[in-house]
């Protein structure tokens, strides 16, 4: 969530202003209000007759925006859900209280008792995630053997569903001796064993070269990786939003996923990519195989993709549909 709120925010800075209660891992320049700072300012009526708005996207925010209401800020206060499950009672009382409701995939919207006021899915930053000049060039930068790169970024754990990736590639590498998979992300203390023994199944096969666990890298590399890649999986079993699949497009790669999060949203069966069901190692094997079988298809996709991600889902399209939103709330009746 702080992730997805620091790609916007500076979008959302160029458009008006802007002000953030508390530091939460902002970076320098961003202006910054305790709570105290913030409540003297919105009691202050603005000329014009419109509210400030408090944009919430945690049940504490929304504590916070009420608490101030109470004691006296002139404001309307918006709440984004992106949580796929049911709500507590206590979180449901408090986006009773919500002037705006705001949600980021159809699926996280059927868990509202009342339907959002508007759904706006996360973007990515088409600059910084962007094709490679060369596709073949980039994965020979990255130093893994054969010529195709199939990539999963993330924690390794069972929620990712990186054991449905390695299942399906125990079986389909020998049969594609170009493809290397490389698995990218950090791994928990409660979880190494479940990933000692995904290696244990992959060196057993003969295929540790070929199926690689690189840790957590840091965050400057990410582009780099992803742009090596010719597949990125996101396999989820649970998931909220997930920025992976269209980190990955906006890079130009076809991707694999899971039905979790907003991806059904995202991903166009056949022309992006692939969505499997949720869990399902047959539909991730079969979906897997059929790419790996046409290589020229895979290209398209991940064409196709670029294009979908900066015609929907950039940081920038994000950030005036937020700002458009809660202007139209900021100048609607009187607090």
């Amino acid at each position: 969530m702080t992730s997805t709120l620091l790609q916007v925010l500076e979008k959302q800075r160029k458009l008006t202003g802007v002000g953030v209660l508390g530091r939460h891992n902002l970076p320098e320049g961003i202006r910054t209000l305790n709570f105290g700072e913030m409540l003297r300012l919105c009691r202050e009526p603005l000329p014009d007759g419109r509210c400030r708005v408090f944009h919430a996207r945690r049940n504490d925010e929304m504590i916070q925006a009420l608490v101030a209401r109470a004691l006296g800020a002139r404001i309307k206060i918006a709440f984004t859900s992106t949580a796929q499950r049911q709500h507590s009672r206590f979180s449901q009382w408090l986006m009773s209280r919500m002037d705006g409701i705001i949600s980021t995939c159809s699926a996280a919207a059927t868990y509202l008792d009342r339907p959002p006021d508007v759904i706006i899915p996360h973007g990515v930053d088409v600059t910084r995630y962007r094709p490679p000049v060369s596709r073949a060039d980039a994965w020979r930068a990255l130093g893994f053997p054969g010529d195709f790169g199939i990539g999963m970024f993330g924690r390794v754990r069972p929620s990712k569903g990186t054991d449905l990736l390695v299942d399906a590639a125990l079986e389909l590498l020998p049969l594609h001796p170009g493809a290397t998979i490389v698995i990218c992300g950090s791994c928990q203390p409660a979880d190494v064993g479940f990933r000692d023994g995904l290696m244990r199944r992959i060196d057993q096969a003969g295929l540790g070269a070929r199926i690689r666990f690189i840790g957590e890298q840091p965050f400057e590399r990410l582009p780099h990786l992803f742009q090596g890649m010719s597949i990125v999986a996101a396999l989820s079993r649970h998931e909220g939003f997930g920025l992976t699949p269209l980190e990955a497009m906006a890079c130009g790669c076809a991707v694999l996923t899971s039905r979790a999060g907003a991806w059904p949203d995202i991903v166009d069966d056949g022309m992006t990519g692939y969505t499997t069901a949720t869990g399902d190692a047959g539909d991730v094997r079969a979906r897997l195989a059929l790419m790996l079988q046409n290589r020229q298809s895979v290209q398209d996709m991940g064409e196709e993709g670029r294009r979908l991600v900066e015609a929907r889902y950039s940081t920038e399209r994000e950030a005036q549909q937020l700002t458009d939103y809660l202007l139209g709330l900021a100048a609607g009746q009187a607090c």
